[in-house]
């Protein structure tokens, strides 16, 4: 999402027309591609436009070194926001993760539009949803999955504990005056109900799996606060509530060591616990 949301940005700048790059997921075994859920434009880039075509072989590979080829590849250089992306002239190839609101926050009604989810909620979701509108409902995330089980992954991201949740709704009560409605989001719900204790009303959303989880991304996106983890996916169920007065949460610390600086991936009017 955070790449064609970056690419997306720039093509309307440009005033250019945007073509995806879907081929990496053909061999990704963490999960599927999954953007066929939005409203987004997701035309796929003709082979011969990008780099390293899966079907070239060598010889192809080194002609295509002195063919004129509109395309050129701009890599990106640190974690940290890149302005110089804003710039790029038509006929790029983005390649990287471009997670930061800066690649696009100037498109941002545009992105959130893209994002729109095509279908109807089902009528478990409905339901959640008509819950979600009459209370003062905050999404709650708690990513476990593979940065509990792969021990690469740990490394890198870590956990959020449960302190970090505790002081997040603490937080938000005393903020807004009014005791938050919890609707809890999570890849390890038995965990969660097991070790997660809050003097709150909470809803664990059991109701979808990896198949549908963009359900669970609107549901987040519809609740009015957010408590986001060291995660992507709720990072974007907070993102894309795009409404001012909206509080998210999120934790201080992205990542288990400073490296990869996230010091842009966190929009500055969020709140860091």
């Amino acid at each position: 999402m955070f790449q064609y949301a970056a690419g997306r940005a720039l093509a309307l700048r440009r005033g250019v027309p945007f073509a995806i790059d879907s081929r990496a997921f053909a061999d990704y075994k963490t999960h599927a591609f999954g953007m066929q859920c939005f409203c987004a434009d997701q035309t796929e880039a003709p082979s011969r436009l990008l780099p390293n075509p899966p079907a070239e072989g060598r010889l192809q590979r080194l002609l295509r070194r002195f063919l004129p080829n509109p395309l050129r590849v701009y890599t990106e250089k640190t974690f940290t926001f890149d302005e110089a992306v804003l710039s790029l002239p038509d006929g790029i190839y983005l390649d990287g993760y471009w997670q930061s609101e800066k690649y696009f926050a100037d498109f941002a009604d545009d992105i959130r539009k893209d994002f729109a989810v095509k279908a109807a909620p089902s009528a478990p979701n409905q339901a959640w949803l008509e819950l979600i509108g009459r209370t003062h409902s905050v999404s709650l995330h708690i990513r476990r999955g593979d940065y509990v089980s792969n021990a690469a992954a740990a490394a890198v991201h870590g956990t959020c504990d449960l302190g970090y949740y505790e002081r997040a709704v603490a937080h938000l009560h005393q903020v807004t005056g009014q005791a938050p409605e919890l609707f809890v989001f999570s890849d390890d719900l038995d965990w969660v109900a097991a070790n997660l204790q809050l003097p709150y009303t909470m809803h664990l959303v059991r109701d979808n799996d990896a198949a549908t989880n963009f359900e669970d991304l609107r549901l987040m996106t519809a609740c009015r606060h957010h408590i986001v983890a060291n995660s992507s996916f709720s990072w974007w169920g907070a993102w894309l509530d795009g409404r001012s007065e909206s509080i998210t949460i999120a934790p201080a610390r992205w990542f288990v060591a400073d490296t990869p600086d996230a010091r842009d991936l966190v929009p500055q009017r969020w709140v860091r616990l």
